[in-house]
């Protein structure tokens, strides 16, 4: 019964995401995306619908072959898409990225920070050093530097937008995730720190909030029947957001919708406890 209900609702998602996707085709026309871990999940769903959307979009992750497949996916909606293998956590790597972009595309508008990593499941204080550090490195150092090498590029272009994707984690941390919570709640502030110092080069800077999102990466939290009630008892509509549910709220910020938007954080977690 319970899976039942979550492929009725996963219908329903795909419906609303077609139905939406003839509203707003086009507004993104002539505009650069460039989202990092975007060959699956959550990533993959932003730039698609960005593509959808008119931008266009590089695609990238760590290894190629799922950067190809990637591309290739997203072909079936938009030629204005390519891709280029990227490990964040890599200086180089992340100069080619931003080096391709504006070889293929003539320069960069929007920049979507989603690549995280969380190597361990366990509380906060069993955490090892080196799992600390691989954390933040990734999930937040990685997030400053390719910024701070992105806004010279995004500036030069008039203006734009960047997204930080952090996590429900950071307002209420998760016990067994706990390094992994502590990191998505940095970003809060990072997003609130670059906004500030962005504000007069016309970049908006914000930051979107996942909930328990029907991912690779959620499964280690709801790979059971029993695990996934539990995690329903906290969600008012009682199911698993899909990666298209978090993706129209990163067009819509990329979007002049928004141009009186910056330094906030959208939660999208199905009513799960956050702030009042």
């Amino acid at each position: 019964m319970l899976r039942s209900a979550i492929n009725k609702s996963s219908g329903l998602n795909l419906l609303k995401f077609n139905q939406y996707r003839s509203m707003s085709q086009g507004k993104l026309t002539g505009k650069v995306a460039v989202v990092t871990a975007s060959t699956e999940g959550i990533g993959f769903a932003i730039a698609k619908r960005l593509a959808n959307d008119g931008a266009s979009v590089v695609i990238s992750s760590r290894k190629k072959d799922n950067v190809e497949k990637a591309v290739s996916e997203i072909r079936s909606i938009s030629d204005k898409v390519a891709g280029i293998p990227c490990h964040v956590g890599k200086g180089e790597d992340r100069k080619l990225l931003l080096d391709f972009a504006v070889a293929k595309f003539g320069g960069i508008d929007f920049l979507v920070s989603n690549a995280a990593v969380n190597p361990v499941m366990c509380q906060i204080l069993d955490t090892p050093e080196e799992a600390w550090d691989k954390i933040f490195d990734t999930n937040v150092k990685a997030a400053f530097l390719l910024t701070q090498a992105a806004v010279p590029l995004i500036e030069k272009r008039g203006g734009g937008a960047i997204v930080y994707v952090s996590s429900i984690a950071a307002f209420k941390p998760m016990e067994i995730i706990g390094a992994y919570s502590v990191s998505k709640t940095t970003l809060l502030g990072l997003t609130k720190a670059v906004a500030a110092q962005c504000s007069s080069m016309n970049i908006r800077v914000n930051c979107l909030c996942p909930g328990l999102i029907e991912t690779k990466f959620s499964g280690g939290l709801t790979n059971s029947e029993e695990s996934r009630e539990i995690a329903f008892a906290n969600i008012p509509m009682r199911r698993i957001g899909q990666p298209d549910e978090c993706a129209g709220i990163v067009s819509f910020l990329c979007s002049d919708d928004a141009s009186y938007v910056t330094g906030e954080n959208f939660v999208v977690a199905g009513g799960y406890f956050s702030r009042l």
